[in-house]
């Protein structure tokens, strides 16, 4: 046995860790595939991209009955607008009907929305005689209708390495048919509790003895971490019993974890044996903290082995500050503690009165340090409003209205909230995916926080200085330029950069083959195509209307009187996924939308035009490091590359990763 060494140097927390770290670096250990119905409390040790789009069709949110949402404009309660009933359809149902003016279809909730339907009314709000059904409320292009893809794109990476597994990520993993999945492997870590004073709980307790806390109360703790206790008993002190415990714990876990015995004691004989197995052995002996003076941090034959004190108080605080931050990065997990916070609104949040509402809210955090709350508005219907965020927010039943800047209580659907490396914020694609996801095999710990606000939101978060980055693609009809004008017209052209980012196709999307021989914007205006839209003040819809009135022009017609010659003008898609998807199932002849939404489905495309996707940053974070390594990632050759293979009609140019402004 080697001579007795007592290290008198007392470390800090922080020393303690930063020691450790130059002999054992805690990284996680491997993947493991296992079933989604096994993986509550796992970490994902791969990107989860969907394959599916959710819905896959246009879907009613509510009973009542489908409608096109121009034929209810004049409905009022004294004078309802009739309407003919043609059909019946009920969810799980293929609708047979194809609505056209003055006809509804009673429509059950969830069921696929007819052809040519736009809407649906709530049943609430009609009165069905016969086979015609009274409107008593006029309904809004969308209401009730949940567009195909509009909650989870095919193509979409919605969940990351590194996330942890809860309950909603098992919902999200459902939605998109998964029945498996890769995790990072569960740490072993073997539980030894040192002591002649020890008993198991459940046998007599003598005289002079206690029963042994720690290893309960530590394996708790483990399971907590993500990580699987390994119990082995208790060990008294003697010397060749507790090296016996020690290599029988080598043998079968990646962690050791003992309690008791590491003070100086002469009845305390730890830190006398470690030296007897393989180096480096000690490298912290006590701590300048109270409770837990008496720590032991070792590496014994490449594995970390942590000495907790005996006193319960002091080995479980020791375990939260010491031993948690190591062994939940082993886990690919990173350390919890508070479950709710106080943060301020970022932007007016409405809420139905007369019902009390929990809304899901993303944090993020300002350049003072402040919370700020975003509230997620993807509706009762999308997954994304549990699976994405970070907690919610309770809005008493008699309250409308959350000012701008009013304080919230958020409670936290994690144990912690970790603010964000890098916050993103805007327009969202998926060509962001690939780029997030080289962020992420380049700086594995790097953290981000993304949020779909659309082009106009990520604007007015980069001019608040809520977000590092937006992405952008707004046209400005007058110019016909892309994103550049907006600066000046949100007074930031001194304070924001624009970095370029990618072209993205945008045409013409229609079945193979071309089969109605669709060639520009001139032939939505024959009787025989039936188009489907895009929904206003998205980047799409703006180039849509910019062609039509250059074609309006030529006929010497307003755009109105245009539009109103193009059968489908007004039923829109609020994704290019759910335009790809109406062309796909027979709901318009043809959609305008970008190339890679065509790709997906098998169809064919006629490119219109080179969209700008451009990257909006505030000047005074551009020296961050996460703000740089995103740039110089979005300038790389590799980027290109991957982008071109994996994300057609998305293609990056010479510019792309240049400042613009």
């Amino acid at each position: 046995m080697t001579e007795r060494k007592v290290f008198r140097k007392l470390l800090s927390v922080e020393d303690a860790l930063k020691k450790l770290q130059e002999y054992y670096v805690a990284e996680p250990l491997g993947s493991e595939e296992i079933l989604v119905d096994k993986s509550l409390g796992r970490v994902l040790s791969e990107d989860i991209v969907s394959m599916v789009d959710v819905p896959g069709f246009d879907r009613a949110t509510m009973d009542g009955f489908a409608v096109i949402a121009e034929d209810t404009f004049s409905a009022q309660e004294d004078k309802p607008v009739k309407l003919k009933i043609v059909g019946k359809v009920e969810a799980g149902e293929k609708p047979e009907v194809e609505l056209r003016g003055g006809e509804a279809v009673e429509i059950a909730t969830g069921a696929p929305v007819p052809k040519g339907a736009d809407a649906v009314v709530i049943v609430e709000q009609t009165d069905q005689k016969d086979d015609v059904v009274l409107i008593f409320k006029a309904a809004a292009p969308g209401e009730n209708v949940m567009g195909a893809g509009t909650d989870i794109m095919a193509g979409e990476t919605v969940l990351r390495t590194g996330q942890e597994i809860t309950s909603r990520e098992i919902g999200l993993l459902a939605a998109l048919g998964k029945s498996r999945v890769k995790v990072y492997r569960k740490p072993k870590i073997a539980i030894i509790s040192t002591g002649n004073e020890l008993i198991t709980a459940g046998q007599h307790l003598e005289y002079g003895k206690i029963y042994d806390i720690n290893s309960k109360t530590l394996a708790g703790a483990i399971l907590e971490s993500g990580c699987e206790p390994i119990p082995l008993g208790i060990c008294s002190d003697d010397p060749e019993e507790m090296k016996t415990k020690i290599q029988q714990a080598l043998l079968i876990a990646d962690v050791i974890l003992t309690s008791g015995s590491t003070s100086a004691g002469a009845g305390d004989v730890l830190y006398r044996i470690i030296g007897d197995f393989g180096g480096p052995g000690i490298v912290v002996h006590g701590l300048s903290v109270k409770p837990g003076k008496p720590l032991i941090v070792a590496v014994v034959e490449g594995k970390p082995l942590f000495g907790l004190p005996g006193y319960p108080t002091s080995a479980i605080m020791m375990f939260n500050l010491i031993v948690k931050p190591s062994i939940s990065k082993m886990a690919g997990r990173t350390v919890e503690s508070a479950t709710w916070l106080e943060g301020k609104v970022a932007s007016k949040i409405f809420s139905a009165k007369g019902r009390r509402e929990f809304l899901p809210v993303h944090i993020v955090e300002d350049e003072m340090g402040k919370h700020l709350v975003y509230p997620v508005l993807s509706g009762s219907g999308a997954i994304t409003s549990l699976a994405l965020t970070d907690g919610f927010i309770d809005i008493p039943q008699n309250q409308e209205l959350i000012e701008e800047g009013e304080t919230v209580r958020v409670e936290l659907f994690s144990p912690k909230f970790q603010a964000a490396d890098l916050v993103f914020i805007g327009s969202h694609c998926i060509g962001l995916d690939i780029l997030f996801g080289r962020l992420r095999r380049r700086t594995p710990t790097l953290s981000f926080k993304i949020i779909n606000a659309g082009s106009i939101g990520g604007l007015q978060a980069v001019k608040r200085g809520e977000a590092d980055v937006a992405g952008v693609h707004l046209l400005d009809e007058s110019t016909g330029e892309y994103n550049i004008p907006f600066l000046d017209q949100y007074g930031m052209a001194e304070t924001a950069t624009l970095i370029k980012g990618y072209n993205r196709e945008q045409g013409f999307i229609f079945p193979k083959g071309n089969p109605k021989r669709i060639k520009g914007f001139e032939d939505l205006l024959r009787d025989d195509i039936s188009f489907i839209n895009r929904n206003p003040g998205s980047g799409t819809r703006l180039l849509i209307d910019l062609n039509l009135r250059t074609v309006a022009e030529a006929r010497g017609l307003s755009h109105s009187q245009l539009t109103n010659r193009i059968r489908g003008y007004r039923i829109e898609a609020k994704s290019h996924s759910a335009v790809a998807l109406a062309v796909l199932n027979g709901k318009a002849d043809v959609g305008f939308g970008i190339r890679t939404a065509a790709e997906i489905y098998g169809l064919d495309f006629i490119k219109v035009a080179d969209e700008k996707y451009d990257f909006l940053i505030p000047k005074r974070r551009l020296e961050r490091n996460p703000v740089k390594q995103l740039v110089s990632e979005l300038g790389s050759i590799e980027f290109r590359s991957e982008l071109e293979q994996n994300a057609p009609g998305l293609v990056a140019t010479e510019e792309t990763g240049r400042v613009m402004s």
